[in-house]
């Protein structure tokens, strides 16, 4: 249990980094960012392959759709819906979108995974769920003061941006369901194996979609400077570190949270990326957060440590019916 939290919080610190890349990089488009992140961890987990080479080679056909189907939906398409809220709504407003997750991917699990996992009573869940979601209400109504009192607002672009993190939600309450079925049903395998099998699914799918970026824009925008934009070494920096810190490395914390830890739990560990991203938001603006945000964060604190205490009781057992 111990290097289960460990884990899904190192995972948290990574994967707040993501968050940072469209916010610095914010005159770049979307489609750049999350295909040009994620042909730069497909480069990345060539050389580690090697590395798990004996691993990776009994990986059958069903393994590697799988984790082309995770890596298309959990990573390329999220990050896509996720960049581009955050360039339309601005930091806060789409974490706290993003940051609902704990609270949905617990529900999901609890009432899909009980008989695997174990059933946390709703009674003893609802106090964790309650405080997590007072908490990003306040955080969010911070940020809804200040949409409020500003006249340059665009209300319209920031409603798009509200709804696109919406659909990073549903990636990406997809996809940590369907990884830990897979993680747990292969439980003699190697997590990080795994990490870089999505790795090297996600490189075709990724040029594949850069390369059909660079079409479009010599068609409709020749004056976008491709392949690399106008700031070449700022975005290839930006997109290997986040490649090699938050998909790769995040992603092998997360495995390894997720072998560890019931689904139910480490879904409501996501709460550490919600944090880790606030926390870089604000000093990326070098702005102190509001009292109400802090005492959101402190919410989201307490919800977790709550969450933790409450132990899976077995799932009742089924009675064959009479005949």
């Amino acid at each position: 249990m111990g290097m289960g939290i460990f884990f899904a919080l190192a995972a948290g610190l990574m994967w707040g980094l993501v968050f940072v890349g469209p916010l610095w990089l914010h005159d770049y488009p979307a489609v750049m960012l999350s295909f040009g992140r994620y042909l730069a961890f497909g480069l990345i987990a060539l050389p580690l392959a090697w590395l798990d080479r004996a691993e990776l080679r009994r990986l059958g056909r069903a393994d590697w759709l799988e984790a082309a189907k995770l890596s298309l939906v959990g990573n390329i398409v999220y990050y896509l819906f996720l960049a581009s809220a955050l360039q339309r709504a601005g930091g806060p407003l789409p974490t706290m979108i993003i940051g609902t997750l704990p609270v949905v991917i617990a529900v999901s699990a609890n009432l899909r995974d009980a008989r695997r996992d174990g059933r946390l009573p709703w009674r003893k869940l609802l106090p964790s769920l309650a405080l997590i979601a007072t908490g990003l209400a306040l955080v969010n109504q911070v940020e809804l003061d200040h949409l409020r009192a500003d006249p340059q607002a665009d209300l319209g672009r920031y409603a798009l941006g509200a709804l696109l993190a919406g659909g990073a939600v549903v990636c990406w309450t997809w996809y940590p369901l369907r990884n830990a079925d897979w993680l747990r049903a292969h439980a003699e395998r190697s997590p990080r194996a795994w990490a870089t099998a999505q790795g090297l699914a996600t490189l075709p799918l990724a040029a594949l979609g850069f390369a059909l970026t660079w079409v479009v824009f010599a068609l409709a925008e020749p004056a976008w400077p491709m392949p690399l934009g106008p700031r070449p070494g700022p975005y290839v920096g930006a997109m290997f570190t986040i490649g090699l810190l938050a998909s790769w490395l995040g992603t092998l914390c997360w495995n390894e949270a997720s072998q560890r830890l019931p689904t139910t739990l480490v879904g409501q560990l996501i709460v550490f990326e919600t944090l880790s991203a606030l926390g870089y938001a604000y000093l990326l603006r070098q702005q102190w957060p509001a009292p109400a945000t802090l005492a959101g964060i402190g919410l989201l604190v307490a919800g977790v440590v709550w969450a933790l205490r409450v132990k899976p009781e077995p799932a009742p057992a089924q009675t064959p019916a009479a005949c």
